[in-house]
């Protein structure tokens, strides 16, 4: 049984980064901070989840695997919503997006309030 966790927890950790790997790969090569963002979010995100998984399969320790799995909870919950609002934030500030981009949705929304 031994063998079978680490064979999975070895996986997950190899699935994890490379996830994470194409996270930082997407912040190198992708054009503006719109994209940018969303490949850090999503694949950031879920590489860190899967590595986290790794280790609730891996660990005997119920308060191990219980802090595991409220990582990847709060991971899926704040990442895509740091994203959303560092994007917001960077089209209030007024960052261009890329030229090829085919569509703006923020031009039509309504401005952010402002105190």
């Amino acid at each position: 049984m031994a063998d079978l966790q680490n064979i999975i927890a070895g996986l997950l950790i190899v699935i994890g980064a490379a996830f994470t790997l194409v996270a930082s790969v997407g912040l190198l090569r992708l054009p503006d901070i719109y994209t940018r963002t969303h490949a850090a979010s999503k694949a950031g995100t879920l590489g860190s989840g899967v590595a986290l998984i790794a280790l609730a399969v891996l660990t005997d320790d119920a308060a191990t695997v219980s802090r595991a799995l409220a990582g990847v909870v709060f991971f899926l919950l704040t990442a895509p919503i740091s994203a959303h609002l560092l994007a917001r934030a960077a089209y209030a500030a007024g960052y261009e997006m890329w030229e090829g981009s085919v569509h703006d949705d923020m031009k039509s929304a309504p401005p952010p309030l402002e105190e």
